[in-house]
This record gives C-alpha cells, sequence and structure tokens, in this order.
C-alpha cells in the first residue's frame, strides 16, 4: 500500500481527546527568551492545555510512575524545546521538583529559554568535572531547576549512553520528582535514541506544516526499536479557521 505523503494530519481515531493550544509567537535562537507562556500567562488556555498534557503523561502508566520524560521531534524547528520547556514549568506549578535537562548537546537553547549562562552544564557532570548538584541551577520558577548543556562534546551520543549517564539520572532521582530531557531531533542524530531507553516515557512533537507522515511514522519506529515507551505526540501548528492549534494524543 502506497504510504501517503505530505503535512501531517489529524488522526481520526485516537484514545485521548485532541487538547487545543493556540500558536504561540516564534523567538528566535539567540534570543533572551524564548516563549514560556505557561510561565507568563498561566491562565491562559494555552497554559491550560499544557496542565492537561500534563495530566495525561502522569496518568500514561497505571503501574510506574513517570519519574522521567524524553521530549524530541522528528526534525528541527517544529517546537519540541518549546513543548519541554513549558511542559517542566506546569509540572513545577503542581509542586514537583522539576529537573528540566538540555540534552540537545549539538544546539543547544535551555540557556536563552531561561536567561542563564551555559559555561558549564551536563557535559561537566558527564565528564565527572562537576556534581549534578553543583550544575544544575534553580529557575525563577519555584520547584524548576535546569541543567544546561554546558560546552559542546565531540561525542555526544557516546556521552549520553555512557554508564556516568545513567548514573547521573538515577542520582537526578533522588533530588527531583520528573526529569525532562530536551533532545535534539530523532532523525538527524542518533542522540534521542539511546537516552529514550533509560527513560519512563517520550514524547514527539511534530509540525503539522512540516513534518511528513512519513518521517513521523519513522521518529515513531526509531523510538520503539530501543524500546522507549512512546506516551503520545504533539502536533502543532495544526490550522482551523484562521487560528493554530496545538494537540496532544495519547497512545
Amino acid at each position: 500500500m502506497e504510504k501517503q505523503q505530505g503535512p501531517v494530519q489529524r488522526k481520526q481515531h485516537t484514545e485521548v481527546k485532541p487538547l487545543v493550544l493556540k500558536k504561540t509567537k516564534k523567538t528566535a535562537p539567540g534570543s533572551a527568551q524564548r516563549n514560556l507562556i505557561a510561565k507568563t500567562n498561566p491562565k491562559s488556555p494555552i497554559s491550560e492545555q499544557y496542565r492537561t498534557i500534563r495530566t495525561n503523561i502522569l496518568f500514561s502508566s497505571v503501574d510506574q510512575a513517570i519519574r522521567s520524560l524524553l521530549v524530541t521531534s522528528a526534525g528541527p524547528g517544529e517546537g519540541k524545546s518549546t513543548t519541554a520547556s513549558n511542559l517542566a514549568v506546569v509540572f513545577a506549578q503542581q509542586k514537583k521538583k522539576v529537573l528540566l535537562v538540555d540534552a540537545d548537546m549539538r544546539k543547544p537553547t535551555a540557556h536563552y529559554t531561561f536567561n542563564r549562562m551555559n559555561n558549564f552544564g551536563l557535559t561537566n557532570v558527564l565528564t565527572k568535572q562537576m556534581e549534578l548538584s553543583e550544575a544544575a541551577g534553580q529557575t525563577e520558577i519555584d520547584f524548576l531547576h535546569v541543567l544546561t548543556s554546558g560546552p559542546i562534546p565531540p561525542n555526544p551520543a557516546e556521552l549520553l549512553s555512557s554508564e556516568a549517564m545513567a548514573e547521573c539520572l538515577e542520582e537526578a532521582y533522588t533530588q527531583f520528582d520528573i526529569v525532562i530531557f530536551d533532545t535534539p531531533p530523532i532523525l538527524a542524530v542518533t542522540d534521542a535514541q539511546v537516552l529514550a531507553n533509560q527513560c519512563d516515557g517520550s514524547v514527539l512533537v511534530v509540525n503539522s506544516g512540516k513534518t511528513e507522515i512519513d518521517a513521523a511514522l519513522k521518529a515513531k519506529e526509531l523510538l520503539q526499536s530501543v524500546n522507549a515507551k512512546p506516551l503520545g505526540v504533539v502536533l502543532n501548528n495544526r490550522k482551523q479557521s484562521d487560528s493554530n492549534y496545538y494537540y496532544y494524543y495519547g497512545k
């Protein structure tokens, strides 16, 4: 059967009702801060939908609590970092101790998002130069800490698949209620794959005006190939009438 081409379209059969979120204005990667609407406008409809996504994630696994969550995308520019950051905010607003880890050590953005320096971070922890407690910093949002990428290493995938990464995650579990990883696009490099099977769940972000269906399916296959635990898909930039939307779907 021939595969359908073209932009990702809304699925017709899902277990979870799609959630509608207005699209927010994009910010350039070099700007001081990306849009954290869950922080700047917590009573907005889009912030409420992030909270609904949070609830769906928490209840997606009956037998095991979600302590770590990987957020990735099929390709670049699909909103994974914005999604990861806003999810971190809404988890923190629930008074859960949250650690957002910028595991995109090729094109990191968390230091822009939270207006932090990136002189040290995840790479320093994984190379045993710093302790996690030293490298992770409290943000201006209560209960939310951020571990920026640190200096860009020559071997990101090797670091993420190392024993040091497993030890870092175990240490994080003793300090935080949930750890959220922002990882590179899964079709571009293997970083997300090597980290996915260490996490309790993963969320795939796709762009309805950009991501090809084949690319989205391939991304899902790559996650499944490493025994990752897909919790759902966030489909953003879905146009209806004259508005743009985000959707969340269960498995």
